[in-house]
C-alpha cells in the first residue's frame, strides 16, 4: 500500500509542478515588463525547488522497483522510467546555471512525461531479474548506457525545441510562451555539446557490450535487433558529428539526423525490450 501511495504521490506532484510551470509561463507575457521582476524570479525559484520533491519520490520508486529482491529488475517499464527520471533530473539541475535557465521551459512537458513514466513499472512490471548484475563490469555498463540514453533523449528534445524556435523566427507574429529561450545559435552549440557527450557514452556502451560481452551478459556477443539498431544509431550520430566538423551541417539537417539517431536508439533498447516482454511475454 505504501509503495502504491509513493507512485501516486510522485504522479500527482509531477502534474502539479508541470501545471505551475506552464501557468507561470502563460502569465508572464501578459505582465508589463520590469514589474515585480524580483517577485516573479522568486516564484520561478520556488517552482524549481518544488520539482525536487517528485524527483526524489520518483527515485524512491525506482529503487523499490529495480533493486527489490535479488538482482536488478530492469523491465521495459522501469527502464523507460529510469531514463525519463535521469532526463528530468539533468534538466532540473541545469536550472541552477544562469546560462541554461531559459531552457527551464521544457520542464513543463518533461514533468508531464515523468508523471506517466513513474507509473510505467506498475503497468509493465519486470518479468525476471537480470543476470550477472553483481559483476562490476555489468554495473559500469548499465550506468554508462543509461547516461547515454538520457543525454541523447535530451538532445532529441532540444532538437524539437529548436524546430519550434526556427518556426517562430519565420512567423514572428505567432504568440509564444518560449520567448525567453536562448538564441538559436546558442541552442545549436549546446545541442552538439550534448550529442558529443552522449555519443562518447554510447560508444563506451557498445564497446563494453562487444569486448566484455561474456563478463557483462554471461555469453558471447550475438547478433540481434538490439545490436543492429544500436550500431545504426551510433553510425547516425557519428555521421552527424563528421558532417558538422567537415561540412558545417547545422539547422534542419542537424535536427533531422539527431531525431533519426534517437529513434534508432529507442528501437535498439526500449523497442526490443517492449517486443520481448510485452508482445512475446518473454
Amino acid at each position: 500500500m505504501i509503495d502504491i501511495l509513493t507512485y501516486l504521490a510522485a504522479f500527482l506532484l509531477y502534474i502539479l509542478v508541470g501545471w505551475l510551470i506552464w501557468h507561470n509561463l502563460h502569465e508572464q507575457p501578459a505582465l508589463p515588463k520590469r514589474i515585480d521582476e524580483k517577485k516573479a524570479s522568486f516564484v520561478v525559484r520556488k517552482i524549481h525547488y518544488a520539482m525536487l520533491v517528485p524527483l526524489m519520490l520518483h527515485a524512491l520508486t525506482l529503487y523499490q522497483t529495480i533493486l527489490a529482491g535479488t538482482g536488478l529488475n530492469l523491465g521495459v517499464g522501469s527502464a523507460v522510467s529510469l531514463i525519463v527520471w535521469l532526463t528530468a533530473f539533468i534538466y532540473w539541475f541545469s536550472g541552477f546555471f544562469s546560462r541554461y535557465q531559459g531552457l527551464q521551459t521544457l520542464l513543463a512537458p518533461i514533468a508531464a512525461a515523468a508523471a506517466i513514466a513513474v507509473v510505467l513499472p506498475l503497468v509493465f512490471p519486470s518479468l525476471k531479474p537480470l543476470e550477472n548484475t553483481e559483476l562490476p563490469a555489468f554495473k559500469a555498463h548499465l550506468i554508462v548506457a543509461m547516461s547515454a540514453y538520457s543525454l541523447l533523449t535530451i538532445a532529441a528534445l532540444h532538437a524539437v525545441l529548436m524546430t519550434i524556435v526556427e518556426y517562430q523566427l519565420h512567423h514572428p507574429a505567432t504568440h509564444s510562451l518560449l520567448s525567453n529561450l536562448p538564441p538559436l545559435l546558442a541552442m545549436e552549440k549546446l545541442l552538439f555539446g550534448i550529442i558529443w557527450v552522449g555519443f562518447i557514452l554510447l560508444s563506451l556502451t557498445l564497446l563494453s557490450g562487444v569486448v566484455f560481452s561474456k563478463e557483462v551478459f554471461g555469453q558471447s556477443l550475438t547478433f540481434s535487433h538490439k545490436t543492429l539498431f544500436g550500431f545504426i544509431s551510433w553510425g547516425t550520430f557519428a555521421a552527424l558529428l563528421i558532417g558538422r566538423q567537415f561540412y558545417g551541417w547545422r539547422g534542419r539537417i542537424a535536427i533531422r539526423w539527431t531525431l533519426v539517431g534517437f529513434v534508432m536508439l529507442l528501437l535498439a533498447y526500449i523497442g526490443s525490450k517492449f517486443v520481448l516482454e510485452v508482445v512475446l511475454n518473454r
